[in-house]
């Protein structure tokens, strides 16, 4: 019998993102990770007063083959990076500061922005003084998930210590690599190298910027293992007798978040002295900005031409072309080719911070374009950022004009990705409207990212140790079916909040599927066995929900498929034996199955 033409559904992460309001922030757990864990008494009022849209009650969903691929991407620039003739080309064209010293510290937390949406991932651009990284741990600790199910996806508290300890390890790796652990101002002291014993944190008036209590967290980080720190202007710092001072405080290493990247302005004079002097640790500096951050290598990176010429290896250009957008400088040459493409870019300051004077190409003014035409820009082309549809409770009158409903509301995503030395720290998400990530978003902010399982992992849990004696003996695994894209795992919570009318699935909105429902016997908690099959079409309404005007075509057991048009083949079993149990049956066995 032929079946009926199905729509392919998107990807269960997809389905997630736009469907899913299982998980939420823990205000209370927030709360008391701010205030009473972190040992910062008031700290939760301040945040609460000064950036109330900082975290975003609801994770981000992403494959877990999409993160493998971001790090490859990182390690794609890593391989350029590495490149003599690149340095040599970029440092050329540097400041003279970004040259200084050909090792020494590496740069704590590059920051690398991703787009995901509908399966294409791209790279926007590299930070190297990227913030966030302990807003982001006090985010993990303060997760919950609201059934049995979800729970191995949410970060437990030993993954957040183990973050926050590599933050630590990290800071001191960069003091070993700067070579002044042997070092008491000009003196070379015999004794074996000393330990980092001080750290300023350094930004303009940091107590007027808007993520200070994000100093305040790493202060204490640092404190709590054994190193003093302070946070301050760069004018408070104070260079004399080979050291660099902030007040009686002699400074060991300096955190570098300004986004004066190459210490040219007056109030930077002391601790440009000082690196310039190797008499401090400085990270990140000058020359990792110069050469990952300087948005002029975006043209490079997505530039077969350069990267083959370069002598880019081809894995590494394969890599880099798929995942940056084309990029290009914007000159007075190709103005006039820019302007009528503009609809399709997006531009941004080569030295730009922070999405400061970047603009969407079909939001640009003549006055603004002649602006862009003065200064040093790139112009990329535009991948739309992901989307997740949240609670909409706090919907503003103008959300609901947009979006016809104050249930719901859809919010951009981009995903950072927290490095070090080309490993990935973490990785989470920001959630906004408008142009950029903003922060002044309600429902906005960072959020977790959790990584979709396969259903198979109930199988690497238990290899874990989390079987119990109480756990479930059965289960249901639910898959849609489509002729045209394959097997697609459904979280069994999912399916029945959209059943019973409690979540909307806009990219199933007027879809009818094919839908397999497999009751398992579980042993430790994984799949054991198959015990019964039920398959239907499945309608869904104009809204997602499923439709239940369409009666349901069910067997119950393999017996005379061709009389169900929701019947799965040989080769969609096949698929579906290997998500659940991590392995694919023998043709045979699949014979006597269908028999």
């Amino acid at each position: 019998m032929t079946r009926p033409k199905m729509d392919a559904p998107r990807s269960t992460v997809d389905m997630l993102n736009s469907a899913c309001f299982c998980f939420s922030l823990d205000e209370t757990a927030l709360t008391r990770a701010l205030d009473s864990e972190l040992d910062q008494p008031g700290l939760a009022e301040l945040v609460r007063q000064r950036c109330p849209y900082l975290f975003s009650a609801q994770p981000v969903f992403v494959a877990a083959q999409q993160l493998q691929r971001m790090a490859q991407v990182m390690q794609a620039i890593e391989s350029v990076v590495a490149l003599p003739a690149y340095r040599e080309h970029v440092l050329a064209a540097a400041p003279p500061i970004a040259s200084l010293g050909t090792s020494g510290p590496m740069g704590v937390f590059f920051g690398y922005d991703f787009h995901l949406s509908k399966g294409r991932l791209a790279l926007i651009e590299v930070n190297t003084n990227a913030e966030g990284a302990m807003l982001n741990a006090v985010l993990a600790r303060a997760q919950r998930a609201c059934c049995t199910a979800a729970d191995s996806m949410v970060p437990s508290l030993a993954s957040v210590e183990a973050f926050e300890q590599r933050i630590v390890d990290m800071f001191r790796q960069e003091w070993r690599l700067a070579h002044l652990s042997g070092k008491v101002g000009n003196t070379v002291m015999t004794e074996p190298p000393r330990p980092l014993r001080s750290i300023a944190i350094i930004d303009l008036v940091p107590e007027d910027q808007y993520l200070y209590p994000e100093f305040l967290l790493f202060q204490r980080l640092f404190e709590r293992h054994g190193m003093r720190a302070v946070i301050a202007d760069p004018t408070a710092l104070e260079w004399r007798d080979g050291v660099l001072w902030h007040g009686d405080l002699a400074i060991d290493l300096v955190y570098n978040r300004l986004t004066d990247f190459y210490l040219e302005q007056p109030g930077s004079a002391a601790l440009r002295e000082a690196y310039l002097r190797r008499a401090v640790a400085l990270t990140p500096h000058p020359q990792a900005h110069a050469l990952y951050a300087d948005k002029r290598h975006l043209a490079l990176f997505s530039d077969a031409a350069r990267l083959q010429a370069l002598g880019v290896p081809q894995a590494a250009q394969d890599i880099l072309l798929a995942h940056v957008p084309r990029t290009e400088m914007v000159s007075h040459a190709n103005a006039q080719r820019m302007w009528d493409a503009r609809r399709g870019l997006f531009f941004k300051p080569v030295a730009g911070f922070g999405s400061r004077a970047a603009y969407r190409g079909d939001k640009l003014t003549k006055r603004v374009w002649l602006d862009i035409l003065a200064g040093d820009y790139v112009a990329q082309a535009i991948v739309a950022p992901g989307e997740r549809v949240i609670d909409g409770a706090d919907s503003t009158a103008a959300d609901i004009a947009l979006e016809a409903t104050a249930s719901t509301k859809a919010m951009k995503f981009d995903l950072r990705t927290y490095a070090y030395g080309g490993a990935v720290l973490w990785v989470a998400a920001r959630l906004y409207r408008g142009q950029t990530t903003n922060f002044r978003t309600p429902g906005g902010g960072f959020a977790p990212v959790y990584s979709s399982a396969e259903v198979s992992d109930a199988s690497a849990r238990a290899c874990a140790g989390s079987c119990t004696d109480d756990s479930a003996p059965y289960a249901s695994y639910v898959f849609l079916l489509d002729d045209s894209s394959g097997v697609h795992p459904l979280p069994h919570a999912l399916y029945l909040a959209l059943a019973r009318g409690e979540a909307a699935a806009d990219a199933l909105a007027g879809r009818t599927l094919r839908l397999a429902d497999w009751h398992v016997r579980l042993s430790c908690g994984a799949p054991e066995a198959v015990v019964n099959e039920t398959y239907n079409l499945v309608r869904f309404d104009g809204e997602g929900r499923v439709d239940p005007t369409l009666a349901p075509i069910a067997a119950q057991s393999p017996a005379a498929p061709s009389e169900n048009p929701a019947w799965l083949t040989t080769a969609e079993r096949a698929q579906m034996r290997e998500l659940l149990f991590g392995k694919s049956p023998s043709p045979d066995a699949l014979d006597a199955e269908l028999r």
